[in-house]
């Protein structure tokens, strides 16, 4: 069974940064498009950011716009959430998502202190 693996979340102060991994368990995010989610506690998921398959066009949600950046690298079947000037607010249980096949990774939880 494919699975999608999120790595690379952590306890970490206002303004620093992370970088969040999401790796696919076999060749399969190549050819397709890929979602950044993120749920704070209390709220609704939502989506941060989206890639294309080639990795050409991108989207943000407009709370992270300039601060997140994400990427892929098809080769190693892994995309990537570079975050940076990281706030508060940003803390939530970050997912990879693969619309394509309706795929969710475990999450992994990013924690941002003031």
């Amino acid at each position: 069974q494919v699975q999608l693996v999120e790595s690379g979340g952590g306890l970490v102060q206002a303004g620093d940064s992370l970088r969040l991994s999401c790796a696919a368990s076999e060749r399969t995010l190549s050819g397709y498009v890929m979602d950044w989610f993120r749920q704070a506690p209390g709220k609704e998921r939502e989506l941060v950011a989206q890639i294309s398959s080639a990795g050409i066009n991108v989207n943000y949600a407009s709370s992270v716009k300039g601060r997140f950046t994400i990427s892929r690298d098809n080769l190693k079947n892994t995309v990537y959430l570079q975050m940076n000037s990281l706030k508060p607010e940003d803390t939530a249980v970050y997912y990879c998502f693969l619309p394509g096949r309706k795929l969710w990774g475990q999450g992994t939880l990013v924690t941002v202190s003031s």
